[in-house]
């Protein structure tokens, strides 16, 4: 490191102190806690994401959101070149930046890493790491110190990509990353288009009459409401009407936790609502669970994760065992076999289940990062 980013660094950082008395970890996505609290965290993954970016030569995106929790706190999260979650690799530096007790600590720790990991400050690259933050207050203040931390280091920049939901900055990263236009225009014409690929693929005469095509979705006060509202129009096919849109609280007797944990309709939800399709989201929309309201009470029949992911694993056996019937070589010239994978968290009914119809289980550490490692493999 030479002196003119050394003298960088210890100028910048002497404007975001860490807080005393405070150790954060690095958890399953990322940072969280009180947003009062993380401005010098954000900061500092702000100068980690710059280096991540020089180090894969790729764009690296930073989430700022606290994604189910309370409006009174805030996180961030890292998303690397693939789209996915920090490699696992970096998430002690991630920690040891966090939580070093002052700048000139906070510098030998970056000097130590930039040696080990090889990464070139000097060189042609130029870092770039996209920025997105959902719709909480604090935001806004944690997003200049994001900028900050990545302006700290020299040849890198930070691109401000707007109030997103989590899904759109992962997906923004890895369309710029594989050489595509990474727009909001661009995520919701993708998804439009699969949608309507899908509903082609429906037989004739397959549809049950009778059946309702409306979906009610309980945005749960946060950026998943406002984004769908502007997706809906596209979606042929399928009516949504958006619920919780940004009028209430965040996540205050809404969204997807809420009616996970407490098994009762959202606010916004009555028996007007009795026999169609409803889902919530939570405040950044990566989380998302169905549900019906029951009749004369505000109790739901919930349909979570765990049977979500048994409802795709049937369809997806379904279906691979119709090809491998086919015989036809030139479309599956090789058997598939169909992995489920769960972590000890899963329902245990959902795991017999799955079993007992003859599929296969596999288990990982909680946290989604550890899901994407096992599926990919």
């Amino acid at each position: 490191m030479n002196d003119k980013q050394r003298s960088i660094l210890l100028d910048i950082s002497s404007r975001f102190s860490p807080p005393q008395g405070v150790k954060l970890s690095y958890g399953t996505s990322g940072f969280r806690a009180d947003a009062s609290l993380l401005e010098s965290t954000v900061y500092r993954v702000g100068l980690l994401a710059a280096l991540r970016s020089l180090k894969t030569r790729a764009v690296i995106g930073l989430m700022i959101t606290a994604s189910h929790n309370k409006i009174s706190d805030n996180g961030i999260k890292v998303a690397d070149p693939s789209g996915g979650m920090l490699t696992q690799d970096w998430e002690p530096f991630a920690e040891a930046l966090a939580n070093a007790p002052d700048i000139y600590t906070l510098v030998e720790i970056l000097d130590d890493f930039v040696k080990k990991e090889k990464i070139a400050l000097d060189g042609e690259w130029a870092a770039e790491v996209f920025l997105g933050r959902d719709t909480r207050p604090s935001g806004v203040s944690l997003l200049e110190a994001a900028k900050q931390g990545v302006a700290s280091i020299v040849k890198a920049n930070a691109k401000d990509m707007g109030v997103l939901t989590t899904p759109q900055l992962h997906w923004m990263v890895r369309a710029r990353n594989k050489g595509l236009e990474a727009s909001e225009h661009n995520y919701f014409d993708q998804l439009s288009s699969s949608f309507r690929c899908l509903l082609e693929l429906i037989p004739q005469g397959s549809r049950i009459v009778g059946t309702n095509d409306k979906l009610i979705v309980d945005g749960a006060d946060g950026i998943g409401g406002e984004k769908l509202e502007s997706l809906k129009g596209l979606l042929n096919g399928l009516c949504v009407e958006v619920r919780n849109s940004g009028n209430g609280v965040l996540n205050e007797g809404v969204g997807a936790d809420y009616v996970q944990k407490e098994k009762v309709v959202p606010r916004g939800f009555g028996p007007a609502d009795v026999g169609i399709r409803c889902a919530s989201f939570d405040g950044d929309a990566d989380r998302l669970v169905y549900f019906l309201v029951q009749p004369n009470s505000n109790k739901i029949e919930l349909v979570d994760g765990d049977k979500i992911m048994a409802l795709f694993a049937l369809f997806l056996e379904e279906q691979l065992s119709i090809l491998n019937k086919s015989g036809d070589v030139t479309v599956r010239p090789n058997q598939t076999r169909l992995k489920i994978v769960q972590t000890a968290y899963a329902n245990g009914a959902s795991t017999s289940y799955l079993k007992q119809l003859g599929l296969e289980v596999v288990f990982t550490p909680t946290g989604v990062k550890h899901l994407h490692e096992k599926a990919a493999e």
